[in-house]
């Protein structure tokens, strides 16, 4: 029984306890300007923040520079995946509740190996049951409330299948290029193309943004500089369906976000959820890959 590399998932399980804990920024953020110019700044400061490092990889194979035109492609795939799933997202939140948001995209669990099974790369008997309990054990930690489908739930499922398809692209440009570049790039398109829509559509306000500071200090710095970047590395060496449930302990992170610094109780149902959770991330770390491709 081969179990999975230990340095991507411990990368992967920090950037779900950074992820977790954006969710409370992310909201805040909210309260003040509008999600095509949070993103715009928050993706930017996640650029800026890596700017420094660019220069001092050691790894070989990156061969990354300025005029690297195949890793500036790959990087603007992956940041156009981004642009669309972080946007999706943020717009989505407006108009749905947190819990049903945090389920309707945490979803990409079960797309990215249905993903997988149209591009040849179909996931294995553990690793479809470790999505359904991951995914059974999201609804019981995150929705409260009867679902049906409105315009902001629809918007944050169009944002489930970008994200799983950005887990998709990293599982194959990761291992090629040094991941803080890859990161910048992707940063920086998705910062770039936010604000600039913004502009057309939005029309930022500098008063507005100073009021939303410290969540936009955390999500570019911590959720984008750091967690994404974390993602990217751990993309190098772990599996894309693999990648997806461990990342999902995100809703698990926020929930315990919120017991400390909100003050909110979790019920035993909430436990539940989490508790199936934990057993399929587990699951999936004992077994063995499973891929079969066609």
């Amino acid at each position: 029984m081969k179990s999975q590399p230990f340095k991507p998932n411990i990368l992967l399980l920090t950037a779900a306890l950074i992820w977790g804990f954006a969710f409370v920024a992310q909201r805040k953020g909210m309260e003040h300007i509008h999600p095509l110019t949070f993103n715009g700044i928050r993706f930017l400061l996640g650029a800026v923040v890596l700017l420094p490092f660019l220069t001092s990889s050691k790894r070989k194979k990156a061969t990354a520079s300025w005029s690297n035109k195949r890793l500036w492609f790959h990087g603007i795939l992956a940041g156009f995946a981004l642009f669309v799933a972080a946007s999706f997202q943020q717009l989505g939140i407006v108009y749905t509740t947190a819990g049903k948001a945090g389920f309707i995209t945490s979803l990409y669990i079960l797309f990215v190996p249905a993903f997988g099974m149209i591009t040849g790369h179909r996931s294995g008997r553990s690793v479809w049951l470790a999505a359904l309990l991951a995914t059974a054990g999201l609804y019981l930690l995150s929705v409260h409330e009867q679902i049906e489908l409105s315009i902001g739930d629809i918007l944050v499922l169009i944002s489930a299948l970008f994200w799983a398809m950005h887990l998709i692209v990293l599982s194959y440009i990761a291992p090629l290029h040094d991941a803080k570049w890859i990161a910048f790039i992707q940063f920086l398109f998705t910062g770039l193309l936010s604000l600039l829509l913004a502009i057309g559509l939005e029309s930022p306000n500098l008063s507005a943004i100073l009021q939303t500071a410290y969540p936009l200090l955390y999500a570019g710095i911590m959720s984008a500089g750091i967690g994404f970047t974390l993602q990217i590395a751990a993309q190098g060496r772990a599996r894309a369906d693999h990648a997806a449930i461990i990342l999902s302990l995100e809703a698990v992170f926020a929930a315990i976000g919120g017991y400390i610094i909100l003050g909110e109780k979790m019920n035993i149902t909430q436990l539940t959820g989490c508790l199936l959770m934990l057993i399929a991330v587990v699951w999936i770390q004992l077994k063995p890959s499973e891929v079969k491709r066609t």
